[in-house]
């Protein structure tokens, strides 16, 4: 038994035996007999209703004839025959009253001191209780300026560069840093410095916080985590207390890594804040400041942080001498989507027709968090059908349940109803299919997904960074395929092409406006966007452009738009029996694909 149980233990048995011995204080205090003064037992001695008096010291114990006992007390040092004596009481009354002499018990006054201090030392023993409970390790109200940084040491296995895929270019930025932190001497005797900070940019679930332990398991040092939200509390100065405990602890263990994940969250613009300006959070920025290139800058401390939001950031934390080096951790291509999808593979038995390249080309704009959750999608579903592997139609539809959201079968769809939904996706897939700039298309299906009541699934054949305005203006005529064909076949339109039309006409708008497409318009860019640095959110846009110029954006827009949707209606005038073909498979088989689908586009 630990000596912090025994301590534990004789504290509680100390507030029991106090509780019990007031308890007993209080009940024989309530129960006792009342007390008289000495010339009241001399009245009842005078008119014979006493029967017995037991004297202890200068106490008085009464037995009166009527069963009843009271208690008193005569002067110090004096006789009790002469007392009554004194108050009226002859020797004739006293012979018929038994007098017992006791001598008195040196335990009972100190019983009774102690008793009267029992409430007192009932209190301390529970205020010392509290102070102790409240200073252990479950509970730190008593510590509120301590970190909260989790630290892993560097012999604990963690992950390593190899668990790490999709990021080549990351990796020997921060290759470096590891190679800081084994040899420094190697890079002093040239002169160069250890880079102070790294901060790694990328869109969630790129895998910003995983390259980090990855570095703290390269290198093989004490690995500080925290989360930028832990520093500030609703205490003032706890936050700038909290990162001076930090790096304390950091140079007590160096050489190390301190790693702040969303930095964003203590690290936005000063004097930014919405209706004045937030102190706490900047008092908490300015220790960071300090601490990162203060005076004291011989420390190997390297500090990493990670955020999907650089551009609120304070610029003191981006100069160099604090974040010197920025690594960008982008959505991996197709090959790093290829090694991403290997990795979480790792210990998942997969059926032999299995090609994950194929699920890499299906899965463009997917992170790592994304395929992660795939192939996870993929073995619950084989786990479901009681399979002993994973086949390529479990990976096949966790893609679509990523994208999509799960099948929703159980919802009732009248028949007009499923024929419009099935020449509506037809219309998508034929226009798709017929024009150069778009996709190929994948997979057609009228089973609803999430909120979509059907979907035309593209496939682009390789990684694309840069966009053709031809590309746009096909893509326009593929979003609007699907309300062409329900304006060819039924005369007339439905709300199946909301979100068609809000996705065409904002891809329209950024063509005019931000990629300078508009021959009228020209090779300018229109607008600029608004945002609260507190908020981190757009606001608005701020017009730099005339009521004029305004009204040609429209103009423009509405052309694009106009356009893309004459082309669709054409195209599918001309392959009308094509599309009432698939629509009609479709209501039949409800989804097509591969080899199906390119013998009916054939």
């Amino acid at each position: 038994m630990s000596s912090r149980w025994i301590r534990n233990g004789l504290i509680y048995l100390i507030i029991v035996v106090i509780a019990v011995a007031l308890f007993y204080n209080v009940y024989s205090a309530s129960s006792s007999p009342s007390s008289v003064f000495i010339s009241s037992v001399a009245e009842d001695a005078r008119e014979g209703r006493i029967s017995k008096i037991v004297v202890s010291g200068d106490d008085l114990r009464i037995t009166r004839t009527s069963g009843v006992e009271v208690v008193s007390r005569k002067e110090p040092g004096a006789d009790l025959t002469e007392v009554l004596s004194n108050l009226g009481v002859t020797q004739e009354m006293l012979n018929g009253i038994s007098i017992e002499v006791q001598t008195p018990s040196e335990w009972g006054s100190w019983l009774a001191i102690l008793s009267s201090f029992l409430p007192l030392l009932l209190i301390g023993g529970l205020l010392l209780f509290m102070m102790r409970q409240a200073q252990s390790g479950n509970s730190q109200a008593m510590s509120f300026g301590k970190s909260r940084a989790r630290m892993l040491d560097g012999d604990q296995p963690t992950v390593t560069f190899e668990d790490v895929a999709g990021v080549v270019e990351a990796k020997q930025e921060l290759q470096e840093v590891v190679e800081f932190l084994e040899e420094p001497e190697k890079f002093s005797a040239l002169g160069a410095r250890i880079p102070k900070g790294v901060l790694m940019v990328g869109p969630p679930g790129c895998g910003k916080t995983l390259m980090a332990r990855a570095v703290a398991g390269e290198a093989e040092v004490p690995f500080f985590s925290i989360s930028g939200s832990e520093f500030v509390e609703m205490f003032v100065g706890v936050g700038a207390s909290r990162v001076r405990d930090l790096f304390e602890q950091a140079k007590r263990n160096s050489p190390c890594i301190v790693f702040v994940d969303e930095i964003d969250a203590v690290g936005r613009h000063r004097g930014a804040g919405l209706g004045g300006s937030h102190d706490e959070r900047e008092q908490t920025l300015n220790q960071i400041l300090v601490e990162m290139d203060g005076f004291d800058t011989d420390t190997n401390v390297i500090v990493m942080a990670a955020t999907n939001r650089p551009d609120i950031l304070d610029p003191a934390l981006l100069r160099p001498g604090r974040f010197d080096r920025r690594v960008v951790l982008d959505l991996p291509d197709m090959n790093g989507r290829k090694a991403i999808l290997d990795i979480h593979a790792r210990g998942k038995p997969l059926a032999e027709e299995v090609d994950l390249k194929v699920i890499a080309k299906q899965t463009a704009g997917f992170s790592g968090a994304d395929i992660e959750s795939l192939l996870n999608e993929a073995a619950i579903l084989a786990a479901r059908g009681d399979k002993k592997s994973i086949d390529m139609e479990d990976l096949q539809e966790a893609v679509e349940r990523v994208i999509a959201g799960p099948e929703r079968k159980s919802r009732i769809i009248s028949d007009d109803e499923r024929e419009i939904i099935a020449h509506h996706e037809a219309g998508h897939a034929l226009v798709m299919n017929l024009l150069p700039g778009c996709d190929p298309v994948h997979k057609v299906s009228i089973v609803s997904r999430g909120m979509a009541l059907g979907y035309t699934m593209p496939l682009p054949e390789d990684d694309r960074y840069l966009k053709q305005r031809s590309k746009f203006e096909d893509e326009l005529a593929g979003l609007l395929g699907g309300r062409a064909a329900e304006e060819l076949i039924f005369n007339d339109v439905t709300t199946g092409a909301s979100n068609d039309l809000e996705r065409a006409t904002l891809l329209a708008r950024k063509m005019v406006t931000e990629y300078g497409m508009s021959e009228k318009l020209g090779p300018l860019t229109f607008g600029r966007k608004q945002e609260l640095v507190f908020l981190g959110r757009e606001i608005g846009e701020q017009r730099n452009y005339s009521e004029e110029v305004a009204r040609a954006i429209d103009e423009e827009v509405r052309r694009l738009i106009n356009e893309a949707h004459e082309t669709a209606l054409r195209l599918l005038r001309e392959k009308k029996d094509k599309l009432v073909d698939v629509a009609k498979k479709l209501m039949e088989v409800e989804t097509l694909e591969g080899p199906d689908l390119e013998a009916m586009f054939a």
